[in-house]
């Protein structure tokens, strides 16, 4: 039996939100022979595809995975910023930045972005923290060098934070520095390449525009 995979799980979910019209290739193939898709015929017009109850079963088990490594997520992002403000820095989650490392811009997301606490400006260093707590996001990261060079380059410093088990300082290009989450721990494996760099204006409006992430010892703001 063919191992299935994200392709497989996409190809589900899009057969069940449609009307059900085959593509005639091996993706379809596997999730028939799996019993995830059965054929259907009409007295009038083309066979169609309907997902099973098996199919159905599998796609509930999917999604109940990916919301556990959402929630997964979400916690080790609040960790990485919540270190970030206990160690003086303003940190800031979901960020939306403007980078152009190459000919073309990104808008890009980092998980965690912080900046120094300071009114002097070469003292910012703005640092990106990408966390992963699945190996196959990390991979599938890895691939997209164009989004690691522009997250070097809204920073002074570019690390991944790694879930436990979902990969090691190996895997990183040796750019980016590397944490591990190891129990109630995060543990800097790798230290990032320090480089110098200013702000852009556009990553100052951003931050102008911005809520910063505040942490669960802040005090209530004044309304």
């Amino acid at each position: 039996m063919t191992t299935l995979g994200r392709a497989h799980d996409q190809r589900l979910r899009s057969m069940y939100r449609s009307a059900g019209w085959p593509c005639l290739d091996t993706i379809e193939i596997d999730l028939l022979a799996a019993g995830l898709l059965e054929r259907v015929s009409h007295r009038s017009g083309p066979e169609t595809l309907r997902v099973t109850d098996a199919g159905l079963q599998h796609l509930s088990a999917t999604l109940n995975r990916n919301r556990a490594a959402l929630d997964a997520h979400e916690a080790l992002v609040e960790r990485v910023a919540e270190e970030q403000v206990r160690n003086g820095r303003i940190a800031y989650r979901g960020l939306c930045l403007l980078a152009k490392p190459d000919a073309a811009w990104l808008h890009l997301r980092p998980d965690v972005y912080s900046i120094g606490n300071t009114t002097v400006e070469d003292y910012v260093e703005p640092v990106v923290h990408e966390i992963k707590v699945k190996r196959s996001d990390l991979k599938a990261d890895l691939k997209k060098a164009g989004k690691r060079a522009g997250y070097i380059a809204l920073s002074s410093q570019c690390y991944y934070v790694l879930a436990e088990g979902v990969g090691t300082a190996d895997d990183v290009p040796p750019e980016c520095g590397v944490m591990l989450a190891v129990g109630d721990a995060i543990q800097t494996v790798r230290v990032a390449p320090r480089r110098a760099m200013k702000l852009g204006f556009s990553s100052w409006m951003a931050l102008a525009k911005a809520e910063r992430y505040r942490s669960l010892a802040d005090p209530a703001p004044l309304l």
